[in-house]
């Protein structure tokens, strides 16, 4: 492999403001270290009566509310947000009135939470821990009886933090700075499933690419082909860290969009439940809709 050589071109740039809401697609953004696209999952819904941060794993009406900046944020702290609330109406996030306009939203009492310091590590622990991985992903993802997990191999990272944490302390991430996902794989991906509409916003990726395979020849799955390589876009450097394993969050439904079950068992069936690579960013900067994406390692 040539270092430097171009394998692809930015296509859309996303950032969520408030986790599991719909968020908006901007033409460049600066990418920090830990926090990815600047002011992507900056606040959370707190669910008061559980006691801990919820998505829309949880929460899948999440989904049907949207939140956009009102002033540019930044790395750090949490930029005020306009909230979107499905109906037609919105609310700005410093507004007094808020908690009970999205409680009565949602159905149970809940609060926005702006992202706080990793040292406030009660804010991010779970009421449960989780004790049992295999039963939560099988809740998670609404799996049958009769499929199966994916073996996942040893991951390259440390993955136990979030069975203490909702997100690791610091963030309102799953996991991973970055989620980028392929045109090519969302191509072939809606062609398992010729019924179900597929979008990326099913998927809620902070990058969407073009992107070449690593060898002769096409791939249906790019990003999982460069997983383990580093690359640069624009004055990014990231690391491509490993598979992002779906969930039922994939299925429900959002504005225009159907909750479609058919997701979840092609997901299972065709691509062990993988769909984009999780991104870790090594050297942050900025980045816009157009910008090459070269190998950076050999």
């Amino acid at each position: 492999m040539t270092i430097g050589r171009t394998i692809g071109c930015l296509r859309e740039i996303h950032r969520h403001p408030v986790k599991s809401m719909a968020g908006e697609s901007i033409a460049a953004s600066d990418v920090a270290m830990r926090f990815g696209v600047v002011g992507d999952r900056a606040w959370a819904i707190r669910d008061v009566g559980a006691g801990e941060i919820r998505g829309a794993k949880k929460l899948p009406a999440l989904l049907g509310l949207g939140a956009r900046y009102v002033e540019s944020p930044e790395v750090e702290g949490s930029a005020r947000v306009e909230l979107a609330l499905g109906d037609g109406s919105t609310i700005r996030s410093d507004d007094p009135e808020l908690a009970s306009r999205l409680s009565r939203c949602l159905g149970r009492s809940v609060e926005l939470c702006p992202r706080l310091p990793a040292n406030a590590k009660a804010h991010y622990r779970r009421a449960r821990p989780i004790t049992d991985p295999e039963s939560e992903i099988r809740a998670a993802s609404e799996l049958l009886p009769s499929e199966s997990i994916p073996a996942m191999g040893e991951p390259p990272v440390d993955l136990s933090v979030v069975g203490e944490y909702v997100s690791p302390p610091g963030t309102y991430f799953d996991f991973f700075d970055l989620h980028l996902l392929s045109h090519q794989s969302l191509a072939h991906f809606a062609a398992l499933v010729p019924d179900s509409t597929i979008e990326p916003r099913r998927f809620r990726p902070n990058l969407v690419v073009e992107l070449d395979g690593p060898g002769p020849g096409e791939t249906p799955w790019p990003e999982l082909a460069w997983v383990g390589h580093i690359v640069s876009i624009g004055e990014v450097r990231l690391a491509f860290t490993m598979p992002m394993m779906r969930c039922s969050m994939t299925t429900h439904a959002q504005p225009g969009l159907p909750k479609d079950p058919r997701i979840m068992r092609a997901l299972v069936r065709d691509c062990s439940m993988n769909l984009g690579v999780g991104v870790t960013v090594l050297c942050p900067g900025h980045v816009r809709v157009g910008d090459p994406i070269r190998l950076a390692d050999a």
